[in-house]
């Protein structure tokens, strides 16, 4: 018997190859189908909200994600028939993603909105619940955080901005709030999956995905899945794709970043 959290039918589970049940995340090129472009910094890959959506929902399940950015996560809850709210703190972002949602393909009817504020306020996440009401239920089923890796990469000037936090412990306590709302969104035995990275600081990796893991485990989530996934190409803040980047690395003895990590996380 399959999941009841999963649209699937595991009497057909030869049928189901492209999905991944492997640990180690070979994802290869963006996928670029759809209204899917990856030109925002910071945008993850579609092919991991698809992993993600299709493992753990099913059509007409509702998916949240509190740093919607593009819409990425949105544009393929459309294409796979589940509603979904996203969460962005820059209007101009927000109404940019807005557009290309709204016009991404669509398999079955299915609601999505994008809504403008903080995803560490827990006003954010009550707007959210009223949004989630409309579809028969206030919570989530499937929930994504996919952060700022603290100030790799500079998505404004808000300073209520992740990427803008003084140093890493207030980074940390500002993504724990984030979690925080995260399960007071999710229904009892949903999941969430957490999209991030380590960082390089002060001649020092920092185990920063790891910190973020233990903050969502603080706040009650049990931890499923610790996913490695692989990064393609040239990803600004990390400049990992040219020969420069090598030689440093073989001159200071480091090593340069090439994966990230999807976490995959159940509330209780």
């Amino acid at each position: 018997m399959t999941d009841p959290s999963a649209d699937l039918d595991l009497t057909r589970w030869r049928e189901y190859d492209d999905l991944i049940t492997d640990s180690l995340w070979l994802l290869g090129a963006r996928d670029k189908s759809s209204t899917h472009v990856g030109d925002y910094w910071g945008n993850f890959v579609p092919q991991i909200p698809s992993q993600l959506i299709r493992r753990f929902t099913r059509r007409g399940d509702r998916v949240v994600d509190l740093f919607s950015g593009m819409g990425t996560t949105l544009i393929e809850c459309r294409r796979l028939g589940r509603h979904g709210v996203g969460v962005e703190l820059n209007p101009d972002v927000a109404l940019r993603s807005r557009v290309r949602i709204g016009a991404a393909e669509v398999s079955v009817d299915a609601t999505w909105q994008v809504l403008v504020g903080d995803a560490a306020d827990p006003a954010t996440a009550e707007a959210v619940r009223t949004a989630l009401r409309p579809t028969g239920r206030d919570a989530a089923d499937l929930l994504i955080l996919h952060p700022p890796y603290h100030d790799v990469i500079k998505f404004g000037d808000d300073p209520r901005d992740l990427s803008n936090a003084p140093d890493e412990a207030t980074f940390l306590a500002l993504f724990e709030r984030v979690a925080a709302n995260a399960v007071a969104l999710l229904r009892p035995g949903g999941h969430l999956g957490l999209v991030i990275g380590d960082v390089y600081a002060g001649g020092e990796w920092r185990p920063l995905g790891f910190e973020c893991m233990q903050r969502c485990r603080n706040v009650g989530l049990t931890l499923r899945a610790i996913n490695v996934k692989d990064i393609q190409g040239n990803v600004r803040g990390k400049g990992q794709a040219t020969n420069l980047w090598r030689y440093r690395a073989l001159k200071l003895g480091t090593y340069v970043f090439k994966h990230e990590y999807v976490m995959v996380f159940r509330n209780r």
